[in-house]
């Protein structure tokens, strides 16, 4: 006789509503509040638990964001010319000029007799083709031509901007932003020379550094290399360790300093100071060492960390402080020549 098991019904589980509000606070009239706690209604009902919210609680103040609005700030404005008078202060006021490197050199100071090596640079036949307003393309700027190319190596869309500037076809076609429309002072088709500089302002250089392929770390970053002790085994200039285990998460960290191609990149010389100015052979002199080969193309710029010189806006400003350094020259030749006669 097969025995039966007896089975028994448990009662259905009553779920267990963490975090909601009683039946008993939702009978209550409407001008009662959970912040009004009294005797009397805690007869009546039971103060519901306070629910905890996990969370990190960090120990550094959180820094403002400096996009974000503040009653103290001006409203942010995303405009165009907002974005161009923030960069006001660090516009040049006049265009620059591009040059060639031809070599390097020294001059002796002869007031302190002091030897300092110095980059000489080439003016080549720099002429403005175009001008770019602020209505038409959004800034300010003046485009430069500068060298020379054979017609026939020119595209035909070039040869009709060239024709419509009246210049020759140009090697090389930099522009240059200015400030504002002041900065337009030099008309197209107009030459401009070495003079557009002076002796002891200050200018930035900015070209293309020399390439040199691909390097180890000890000539690219400048690395200290392995010991050279016992043991060490042809790994003398190798960089060591490029990633950590679980601590940087078992990889290579962005930007780690490794090996690969050095140079051959835009660089920017700042505060280079104008040492001597040749007009007739549209040379200038800056004090120090630039980017680039020889015979690198460059572009000369006032500096934007030194105060703007008080240099020539126009070409007929140049002109004319061309023509009294002339002046001056001959004064000086001829006052030397009448005080050798006045001795003999």
């Amino acid at each position: 006789m097969a025995l039966r098991r007896r089975t028994t019904k448990m009662p259905p589980r009553v779920p267990i509503n963490r975090g909601l509000v009683p039946s008993s606070i939702t009978s209550l009239p409407a001008t009662y509040s959970l912040n009004q706690w009294t005797p009397q209604i805690g007869l009546a009902m039971a103060k519901p638990s306070q629910t905890t919210i996990r969370s990190i609680k960090s120990t550094n103040t959180p820094r403002p964001d400096r996009f974000a609005h503040h009653p103290s700030r001006s409203a942010l404005n995303s405009t165009s010319s907002a974005a161009l008078e923030r960069k006001a202060h660090s516009t040049p006021t006049r265009t620059g000029l591009v040059a060639q490197k031809r070599g390097m050199t020294a001059v002796f100071d002869p007031d302190t007799g002091m030897r300092s090596g110095c980059t000489v640079l080439q003016i080549d036949r720099n002429e403005v083709v175009a001008h770019k307003t602020r209505e038409k393309n959004g800034y300010w700027a003046v485009q430069i031509g500068a060298g020379e190319k054979q017609v026939d190596n020119v595209s035909r869309p070039m040869l009709g901007h060239f024709a419509a500037a009246g210049v020759a076809p140009k090697r090389w076609v930099f522009e240059f932003k200015v400030k504002g429309k002041e900065g337009l002072g030099v008309n197209v088709g107009e030459r401009l020379g070495a003079s557009w500089f002076q002796v002891g302002q200050w200018v930035d250089v900015r070209g293309v550094s020399r390439g040199m392929g691909f390097e180890g770390g000890m000539k690219r970053h400048g690395f200290g290399g392995q010991p050279a002790s016992h043991g060490q085994s042809l790994m003398h200039r190798g960089m060591g360790s490029a990633g950590g285990s679980q601590g940087s998460g078992s990889r290579v960290l962005p930007g780690k300093r490794m090996a690969g191609n050095m140079g051959n990149e835009r660089v920017t010389v700042k505060n280079l100071k104008v040492l001597q100015v040749d007009e007739a052979n549209g040379i200038v002199v800056v004090n120090g060492s630039v980017p680039g080969p020889k015979n690198q193309i460059l572009q000369i710029q006032d500096a934007i960390s030194k105060p703007w010189p008080k240099g020539p806006m126009t070409t007929a400003e140049t002109i004319s402080a061309s023509e009294a350094l002339a002046s001056a020259a001959v004064a000086n030749t001829v006052a030397g020549t009448t005080a050798t006669t006045a001795t003999l």
